[in-house]
């Protein structure tokens, strides 16, 4: 969007979102993000139409994501508080509505020196982040690549890893990234965690075929499909966070949109700190034995593996 475009456009969103229309939709909270102060972002991110209105579904969205920020937002300003630039990395960026969207807070609200990159295996999503990024004007920033989060290494200090909805073990991986690089900040919000049901299948499975199947504790939890996968996401994000104490990160996990909107709705959210949890470490081995023995990818990160096995 050139500026002319940028200049009409906000124009015709500061005449459309009076008070009192903002405050409906804000419901009076104290956002980040507003269509007054952020009308060619919430353009670029699909949030507002061209006539400046936005629509119940996108007024969803757009709660969520100022939700997010407002959860990322008290960490960021302890990171703030040491004075130096800070360097981001979203792992799996998508179409990067996270990212635009911290990196217009940092400039435009914190007022704090920040570059954020943007990793994705898609080549396509990567050229449209750039193309967002300059409508933005956030291009001088921000940078895109396309890549595998798990074979991703930087050549410089990471100060913050993201990572929003990655599925599966990707989440892992990025987890993974941030202890690789002693990232002060790692936030992920975990999707479709797959691997643990797929560990406990195979243990029914293998179970049905031994005579003390019925013995085992959690054999019912293992047979049920359903019961199965949903159990599993809880016990994984549970060893997520166990890790990562165990490898010196004060760690919250918080819901960070409400269940009515979308039950993918978990945030890890874990401060380097510094000093290692051997209590979380025999926690993280005894939730593992208790529930059949299969551990999760982000075991295998070498810092994770050693905090829980230093021998």
């Amino acid at each position: 969007m050139n500026e002319g475009h940028a200049a009409a456009f906000a124009q015709r969103a500061r005449a459309y979102w009076t008070e009192a229309e903002l405050r409906r939709v804000t419901e009076g909270k104290d956002l980040l993000v507003l269509p007054t102060t952020a009308p060619v972002l919430l353009r670029t991110l699909g949030l507002l139409h061209r006539d400046a209105s936005m629509p119940p579904p996108q007024v969803r969205k757009f709660l969520q994501l100022n939700h997010m920020l407002r959860l990322l937002r008290p960490p960021l300003l302890e990171l703030m508080e040491r004075g130096e630039p800070l360097h981001i990395v979203d792992a799996g960026c998508g179409l990067s509505y996270l990212t635009l969207s911290l990196a217009w807070c940092l400039r435009h609200v914190f007022g704090h020196a920040a570059t954020l990159l943007g990793l994705d295996r898609r080549a396509d999503l990567v050229d449209s982040c750039r193309t967002a990024a300059e409508r933005v004007g956030l291009a001088d920033c921000m940078t895109f690549c396309t890549g595998d989060v798990d074979e991703f290494e930087s050549d410089r200090p990471i100060d913050v890893v993201l990572a929003l909805h990655a599925c599966d073990v990707a989440t892992d991986h990025a987890i993974a990234l941030g202890l690789r690089h002693e990232a002060s900040l790692i936030a992920v919000a975990p999707c479709c965690q797959a691997e643990l049901a797929n560990a406990w299948a195979e243990l029914a499975g293998a179970g049905s075929r031994t005579a003390d199947a019925d013995r085992a504790p959690l054999h019912p939890l293992w047979n049920t499909p359903h019961l199965r996968r949903e159990a599993a996401a809880t016990v994984t994000d549970t060893m997520r966070m166990l890790l990562l104490q165990a490898c010196g990160y004060d760690t919250r996990v918080v819901e960070f949109v409400p269940s009515r909107h979308t039950p993918k709705n978990t945030l890890i959210r874990a401060m380097r700190r510094g000093h290692t949890d051997p209590a979380a470490a025999i926690a993280y081995r005894d939730l593992r034995t208790a529930t059949g023995g299969a551990g999760i990818a982000l075991e295998e990160c070498p810092r994770a593996s050693e905090a829980i096995d230093p021998t």
